[in-house]
């Protein structure tokens, strides 16, 4: 139903430079301006974000006050919970962390919900989601890749049309399949 405030969570710290969510900000503000974000419809959770004053600074500059949404940490099994209940997870990773996986994405996969990455597509992150069978990503410094990118994924939660994690990369994510990853790897270094 086009009516109901979508949630889409961002779970963990906000670094100001590897996580910088200016860009996105800004594109939520155009969307707002523009109309192509109707008031009530979408909100943005922040949960134990440290930054909160940046995201609330940034809300302020944009006027997107009424889209973002700061939350304090919660216990593990509640944080994973809330995953779960998410209409859709954001995931944030700046170019400048190509070869780094925020250990949060194994999480997002194993909740099995829809994944908007806004992150560099020729990084790991991004790798590590196109293998998951997801394509959602824009750049995190991209304004204008953002606003295709957060719409569409927004409609197609809406119209229930998403993809979600194949069961394969699920599984992998699990501490089993990453405890299972390891042993592989480290087997491969032992001379038979």
């Amino acid at each position: 139903d086009g009516g109901k405030k979508l949630c889409l969570l961002h779970s963990g710290i906000v670094y100001p430079s590897e996580r910088d969510p200016t860009q996105l900000f800004e594109a939520l503000g155009k969307l707002k301006a523009g109309g192509r974000l109707q008031p009530g419809s979408l909100e943005i959770r922040f949960r134990a974000a440290v930054h909160e004053n940046i995201l609330r600074e940034l809300a302020s500059r944009y006027g997107i006050e009424d889209l973002i949404v700061c939350m304090p940490p919660i216990p593990y099994r509640e944080a994973l919970a809330e995953m779960l209940a998410a209409d859709g997870l954001l995931v944030m990773q700046a170019s400048n962390c190509n070869e780094q996986i925020p250990a949060k994405i194994y999480e997002y996969l194993r909740s099995g919900r829809p994944i908007l990455a806004l992150t560099d597509p020729q990084g790991d992150t991004a790798k590590v989601l196109y293998d998951a069978g997801l394509d959602t990503v824009a750049r995190l410094n991209s304004v204008a890749e953002i606003m295709v990118a957060l719409p569409t994924f927004v409609e197609s939660i809406r119209r229930n049309t998403f993809s979600l994690p194949l069961q394969r990369a699920v599984q992998q994510a699990s501490r089993e399949g990453r405890t299972e990853q390891l042993a592989t790897l480290l087997n491969s270094l032992i001379p038979h």
